[in-house]
């Protein structure tokens, strides 16, 4: 019965370690989609004020906030995706240590099996002699 504990924490273990990869990558994504769409918002803006110059005087104030923004959105990802390297590297390693222990819980069920067999064997062995 340990054993089945053991295989069902590193299951449980395994999923934690899953859910947070996809919810680092899912963040990702939203970050990205949120950049670009910032991006058509600033080009917008761009081409209503008719000035492309972030440096000119009479820029758009809101192009300048949105590219600031895009540009926080966009370093966010990018800390992100070392992130979620890191993650993938404990996903696959719980991943692994779950694949042992069920390995192990295989071995020790296989072992179980013969053993229980060779006592209902030698059970009704015994049986048959005893008549």
């Amino acid at each position: 019965m340990k054993l089945d504990t053991a295989i069902r924490l590193k299951r449980f273990q395994a999923e934690e370690k899953r859910r947070h990869f996809v919810q680092i990558e899912s963040m990702i994504s939203d970050f990205d989609r949120m950049a670009r769409e910032l991006d058509r918002e600033i080009e917008a803006e761009e081409q209503r004020a008719g000035i492309t110059d972030a440096q000119h005087f009479a820029y758009p104030t809101y192009a300048r906030a949105a590219a600031t923004r895009r540009d926080n959105l966009r370093r966010s990802a990018d800390e992100l995706k070392q992130q979620l390297d890191d993650a993938r590297a404990l996903w696959d390693a719980a991943v692994e240590e779950l694949k042992k222990v069920e390995a192990l819980g295989e071995r020790e069920r296989g072992a179980d099996a013969p053993a229980e067999i060779v006592k209902s064997v030698a059970g009704r062995a015994r049986a048959s002699l005893s008549l």
